[in-house]
């Protein structure tokens, strides 16, 4: 999972993550870092050719963001569903992008939509040692 930029410069990071313990989830490993354009390109991989692509690179390296580890009891699909639709204008109520995203190109967070991605995610940005 990963607090996006805007997420970051709105200071979301401390409830983003008060959320996720609350729940009963475990971050297992977090760092914030600014994504180079060529790891944006390689996370954002299934979205190359659409026709918001380079947007999406040019607000993901805009500053920086929070990647973390979060593991626990079907974390993936618990994790989404916390987070809300990528929509925000669908997102529901008590979600954090229902609660704190007003644009679809700037909703706070992403998340990893199947337990491939997330290896794929984890190994991109903590390393193999973590998959």
């Amino acid at each position: 999972m990963m607090i996006k930029p805007d997420g970051v410069r709105r200071k979301l990071i401390g409830e983003t993550i008060k959320r996720i313990e609350e729940k009963g989830l475990t971050l297992e490993a977090m760092k914030l870092m600014v994504l180079g354009k060529e790891m944006a390109k390689e996370h954002y991989v299934q979205h190359k050719g659409k026709s918001f692509f380079n947007d999406l690179i040019d607000y993901v390296t805009s500053g920086p963001v929070v990647a973390m580890i979060v593991n626990g009891k079907n974390a993936i699909s618990v994790v989404r569903k916390m987070m809300g639709a990528t929509d925000p204008l669908k997102a529901e109520l008590g979600t954090v992008r229902g609660d704190f995203a007003l644009d679809i190109s700037e909703n706070i967070v992403h998340s990893s939509d199947s337990e491939e991605s997330a290896k794929r995610e984890i190994s991109l940005f903590f390393g193999k040692k973590n998959r």
